[in-house]
């Protein structure tokens, strides 16, 4: 069984996640020249081609297979530093390339996510979120880039293990003076195509899917502008851009101030969500799955008993 260059694999891992060479190197504190040399003894001891040169760079089917390869690696480490720190608490910090990368939806992160995960990152968990909608988070487990994510992907990917987490209730709101002067009877059949919605970017469809349920339509087709931000969305409804489908949990303060009016009461649209990692005993998946558990179960609706499903 072929062995591969440690240092080798986290330069591949590198160029992709840092989104090219220059800035791997910066990242590994080599040159360039080195990064270029490291990759090319890669490809040479795999026999093929490890990276498509587009724009963005790309990880060919081999190099998302070392990419995993070399994520495991770093979660082994991981776990070694975590059990020696119990052993000796002063034996320092992770290396910056040792990063653990799990993919999360913005609603979470901008809700109940960052406080489960911050006693992890204050014992030195090196830890990297990358954000995406939540129908697409699990494409990045997929693609072997991280070790984990929270999806709305139900059925455990191949090599994982899933835990349902809850539901995520989501409301139609809109600033009080919007709602004023432009649906002061609320969200109606007669007045939905006339209100812009804000909606995350362009993969984001909670917007169409909660006025479809909300009204009973089949097809809807809304006005739509775009902000790439959960809090974003908020601050442009509140600026009167239009009516945004969010978390309750994220506005509930602003509704009960008044700042926001909640367009639809008599309906929410529930986003049931699930973690996803891999199949693996290891302290920090463990770690993780726990902190993650712990928080859905105060803050999702309907939060199950942990029970996990491998595959």
């Amino acid at each position: 069984m072929r062995s591969f260059d440690t240092d080798a694999l986290e330069c591949l891992a590198a160029i992709v996640e840092e989104g090219g060479f220059e800035r791997a190197a910066v990242r590994l504190s080599i040159t360039q020249s080195a990064v270029s040399q490291r990759l090319r003894a890669l490809e040479a001891q795999v026999g093929t081609v490890l990276l498509v040169r587009s724009r963005p760079l790309k990880p060919t089917a081999a190099g998302r297979l070392l990419i995993k390869h070399a994520m495991q690696m770093r979660l082994l480490r991981a776990d070694l530093e975590t059990d020696l720190h119990e052993l000796t608490p002063d034996s320092g910090n992770s290396r910056e390339e040792e990063r653990i990368s799990i993919a999360i939806n913005a609603d979470s992160i901008s809700t109940w996510v960052l406080p489960a995960l911050g006693p992890l990152v204050s014992e030195g968990l090196p830890l990297e979120i990358i954000t995406d909608d939540q129908d697409f988070t699990h494409e990045w487990l997929r693609e072997g880039q991280v070790l984990g994510c929270v999806t709305t992907l139900k059925k455990a990917l191949r090599g994982c293990k899933v835990l349902p987490l809850g539901a995520m209730q989501y409301v139609a709101v809109a600033s009080r003076d919007y709602a004023r002067t432009h649906c002061p009877q609320g969200l109606g059949a007669h007045n939905f195509r006339q209100i812009p919605f804000i909606a995350f970017n362009r993969k984001d469809d909670l917007q169409v899917e909660f006025v479809g349920r909300a009204l009973g339509l089949r097809r809807v087709a809304l006005s739509q502008r775009f902000v790439p931000s959960s809090e974003g969305q908020v601050r442009a409804a509140l600026a009167g851009w239009g009516a945004t489908v969010v978390p309750e949990l994220q506005v509930r303060d602003l509704l009960a101030q008044g700042e926001l009016v909640n367009l639809a009461p008599q309906a929410s649209l529930p986003v049931s969500l699930y973690w996803h990692c891999w199949n693996l005993h290891s302290v920090v998946i463990d770690r993780l799955t726990a902190a993650l558990a712990g928080a859905a179960a105060k803050a999702l609706t309907g939060a199950p008993q942990n029970h996990i499903v491998a595959k």
